[in-house]
């Protein structure tokens, strides 16, 4: 339990139903929902809805989505991949002949948008409320107006200069050419419209139509190779979840392309590190070991993540015993290792992620991008979508499993967890933040589980990530200075973090006494509600 005359925020019980997010208008939808007779899945789709619109700097309908979700809170997991393809004509000898040693964060950068099939499929198999009314607070939000929050306005400053650039995003999100104020109202005409084709034609409301037509027409006349073909094949996936021991736990993720694997190998990492290493999470002998087996665990990340239908990941060598002990084993306890020299892949930026468990307790753990803040900073303008740039996450290098590729899905960060015990699912949890997602949830599975900080104290402690390319060591300042400098003299190159590190929301399932407990990341400006 947290000092109570200590700043922060307590966990949050509910006995009924509970939602997670990272911004209060969208876990409030979540609650309406949930409190009209919708469940789990219906309120995740919901929220997240809301935050395509008043958190639109991490995620947007043109943007991707994956879901795990347990029915009924059973241990038969649900696994959804919403991720989007490059287009069909995309190769990387187009991109070489044209001078591209990467892709570029323009038009080239973006795949087409997988998240509303996803919401429409997982919608229509496991929701319960009409579509409609299920996007109702979001269209609202859209067409009314909605005020600006304090990380969002932070956000908006962030990617001043990309908003700025483009007209129709400009147009959009800044008023009178300026970032929004704090409390400022934003309204969103154009995306309000676009929801309201799908709330009444699902999909087709936005891969066919005037929608589709908008966003082809776009990204064409900026030189890009999306086809309405390209648009009108888009198909999520069912998929298998992959999953590993933790402790006494069956932790869950979605398969490659994602980096869920990755996030298991740090898990199954970090359980072998000693645990009095120090006397809590944040001494210089975890961090150092935690610093170590992320950037060998990224390592094999950037060597072998790619989408299975195109390359054969080795999913299973990944999650053995003796590989997450050599991990360990290759620790020097006393220096730094050295940056891994592998292929380059860009920096982390923004998602969404949310969690939601009803009083059926059907469990969602759902996640959702545009990648960078504002994705590729291309608004079309007719229907308002702003687009993702997730084509960054391919490489140009020839040969290697993650080559851009036409009907290919790039390397993927988001990742929605779920951990199951017993034959019950016992936790829905997901980390924000791009490339961190696998770091952090490693981080708050470990300090949750082998310190025993409760939910939102595994939150709250302090992070760091070391740059998987450059051997940069992001830290948060709550590291106390003497633990800094100790890490200094081990080799490890510290640096401030240029945003926040990640966001989380998770919320727990104590069958026994038939309690829900809620965290909610305090990086962001997002709440935990439960009634």
């Amino acid at each position: 339990m947290r000092d109570l005359e200590l700043p922060g925020r307590s966990p949050v019980h509910a006995p009924n139903a509970m939602a997670s997010t990272s911004h209060p208008l969208s876990t409030q939808a979540a609650i309406r929902i949930l409190m009209a007779g919708g469940n789990a899945m219906d309120a995740a789709i919901a929220a997240c809805a809301v935050q395509c619109v008043v958190e639109p700097g991490s995620t947007g309908i043109g943007g991707d989505n994956f879901c795990l979700y347990a029915p009924q809170g059973g241990a038969e997991i649900i696994a959804f991949n919403g991720s989007g393809k490059a287009p069909k004509a995309a190769n990387a000898a187009w991109y070489r002949e044209r001078g591209y040693t990467e892709i570029p964060r323009d038009v080239h950068a973006v795949t087409v948008p997988g998240a509303v099939d996803a919401w429409c499929r997982l919608h229509a198999d496991h929701g319960k409320l009409p579509l409609a009314e299920v996007l109702a607070p979001a269209i609202g939000y859209a067409r009314d107006g909605f005020p600006i929050s304090s990380r969002v306005h932070r956000d908006f400053a962030a990617e001043f200069d990309l908003i700025s650039a483009e007209q129709s995003t400009a147009d959009a999100y800044l008023i009178d050419g300026a970032v929004p104020a704090i409390g400022a109202r934003l309204a969103l005409p154009e995306l309000a419209a676009t929801l309201q084709k799908i709330a009444e034609n699902g999909r087709d409301g936005f891969y066919a139509g005037d929608v589709a037509d908008d966003m082809v027409s776009y990204l064409q006349s900026k030189g890009g190779l999306h086809t309405a073909e390209d648009f009108a094949a888009v198909k999520g996936d069912y998929v298998t979840p992959i999953s590993a021991e933790y402790r006494d736990m069956t932790v869950w993720e979605c398969p490659p392309n994602g980096q869920g694997v990755i996030a298991l190998l740090l898990m199954k990492a970090m359980s072998r590190i000693r645990a009095d290493l120090g006397k809590g999470p944040i001494t210089a002998d975890r961090i150092h070991y935690e610093i170590e087996a992320c950037r060998m665990a990224y390592r094999a990340r950037n060597l072998y993540l790619a989408d299975p239908a195109f390359a054969d990941v080795p999913v299973e060598a990944l999650l053995s015993d003796a590989y997450a002990q050599s991990i360990v084993d290759a620790i020097d306890p006393a220096r730094a290792g050295d940056p891994p020299k592998d292929i380059a892949l860009p920096k982390h930026k923004d998602t969404v992620y949310i969690t939601v468990v009803d009083s059926d307790r059907n469990a969602c753990s759902f996640i959702n991008t545009l990648f960078y803040g504002f994705g590729s900073g291309l608004t079309a303008p007719k229907s308002g979508v702003l687009l993702q740039n997730r084509g960054m996450g391919f490489t140009l290098e020839d040969g290697h499993p993650n080559v851009i590729e036409g009907g290919k899905r790039p390397l993927h960060t988001i990742i929605p967890g779920m951990a199951t015990k017993d034959g019950k699912a016992v936790l829905s949890f997901g980390v924000m933040g791009g490339h961190y997602q696998a770091m952090g949830q490693a981080q708050f599975m470990s300090r949750h589980f082998d310190y025993g900080l409760d939910i939102q104290e595994a939150m709250d402690a302090p992070r760091f990530m070391p740059d998987p390319f450059n051997g940069e060591v992001e830290m948060e300042a709550t590291v106390p200075d003497a633990i800094q400098q100790d890490l200094r003299a081990r080799g490890h190159r510290l640096v401030k973090p240029r945003a926040p590190v990640g966001g989380s929301q998770a919320i727990e399932i104590d069958w026994q006494r038939n309690l829900l407990t809620a965290g909610s990341d305090p990086r962001k400006d997002g709440c935990a509600i439960g009634y």
